[in-house]
C-alpha cells in the first residue's frame, strides 16, 4: 500500500512512522509511505502558503493555488482511477474501526493535512474526495490525526500483524470492546488471572472473553450495542448485566 502525506511538517512523522508496526511495515514492503513538504510548490522567495481570510475573521487561511498545485503533483503519476483524497479535518466524518478496513483495502491514498483555520474551501470542491476527524477536538493541525489513521489502517494489510486475523478480533472489529487479558504469574498483589482462563476448555475460555467483553462495552461504551450483531446469549447476558447494574443502584439508594 502507498501512502502520500501532504504536510508544512514532515518531520513530525520522524518518530512515530519509523517505529513498531509501522517501521516492520515500511520494512517488508508491505507500506510504502512518501511525504511531501507542501511549500515546495510555492513560488514566491517567502514560500508562502497561507493568506487573510476574505470576510474577516481570526487566524489565516491555506492557498487554493498551492494547495492545488501540491497536490495535483503528487497525484500526477497516478492511474486513471485516482486514490482517494482525504482531508484531516475535525468537520470530517467521524474515524472508527469501519473506516480504517475500508481505507485497507485501496492500494494507495493521499492524505492532506491542514493547518491554521483550514484549507480554502475550493481545493476541498475541486481535489478533495472524503474528509476524515478523529474526534470531537481541535488539533494544531492534521499530521497528528493522519499517524493515528495510518497506524489503525495498516493493521489491515495482510501480512503487517504477526498473528493471522489478529485485526479481526481487536476492540470493535466486531463492534464489542475485548475482555481482559492476563499473563504471568498467575496471582499479583492478591489478584488472580481467572481459572477458566487457566484451563485447557477453549469453548469455556471464548465464552468468557465474550462475556467480560460485553460486560466491557455495556459498561463503558453502550453505544456501540445499537450498531452490533449479538446473538440470544449476548442479549441475556446484556439483560443480566442490566439487572446487576439496578440492583447496585437500589442499594446504593
Amino acid at each position: 500500500m502507498r501512502i502520500d502525506i501532504l504536510t508544512l511538517f514532515p518531520s513530525m512523522f520522524d518518530g512515530p512512522m519509523t517505529e513498531s508496526m509501522v517501521w516492520k511495515a515500511r520494512d517488508r514492503g508491505l507500506l510504502d509511505l512518501r511525504l511531501h513538504q507542501i511549500r515546495d510548490w510555492t513560488n514566491d522567495p517567502h514560500r508562502t502558503v497561507d493568506d487573510t481570510p476574505y470576510g474577516g475573521g481570526g487566524g489565516m487561511i491555506m492557498k487554493p493555488d498551492v494547495m492545488t498545485r501540491a497536490i495535483e503533483s503528487v497525484l500526477s503519476d497516478a492511474p486513471d482511477a485516482r486514490p482517494p483524497v482525504l482531508l484531516m479535518t475535525p468537520q470530517g466524518r467521524m474515524f472508527n474501526h469501519g473506516i480504517a478496513v475500508e481505507l485497507s483495502r485501496h492500494e494507495r491514498i493521499v492524505m492532506v493535512c491542514g493547518r491554521y483555520e483550514g484549507i480554502d474551501d475550493r481545493v476541498r470542491e475541486l481535489l478533495i474526495t472524503d474528509e476524515i476527524s478523529i474526534g470531537d477536538y481541535v488539533l494544531t493541525g492534521g499530521e497528528l490525526p493522519a499517524m493515528v489513521i495510518i497506524d489503525a489502517v495498516i493493521r489491515h494489510i495482510p501480512g503487517v500483524l504477526g498473528a493471522e486475523g489478529a485485526a479481526d478480533r481487536d476492540s470493535h472489529a466486531d463492534g464489542i470492546l475485548e475482555g481482559a487479558h492476563y499473563t504471568r504469574p498467575v496471582e499479583f498483589r492478591g489478584l488472580k488471572v481467572p481459572d477458566v482462563l487457566q484451563g485447557g476448555d477453549h469453548a469455556a475460555m471464548a465464552r468468557w472473553r465474550r462475556a467480560d467483553g460485553l460486560r466491557k462495552t455495556w459498561r463503558a461504551r453502550p453505544d456501540l450495542l445499537r450498531r452490533a450483531v449479538l446473538s440470544d446469549e449476548d442479549k441475556y447476558l446484556l439483560a443480566t448485566f442490566a439487572r446487576e447494574d439496578a440492583d447496585r443502584l437500589s442499594k446504593i439508594r
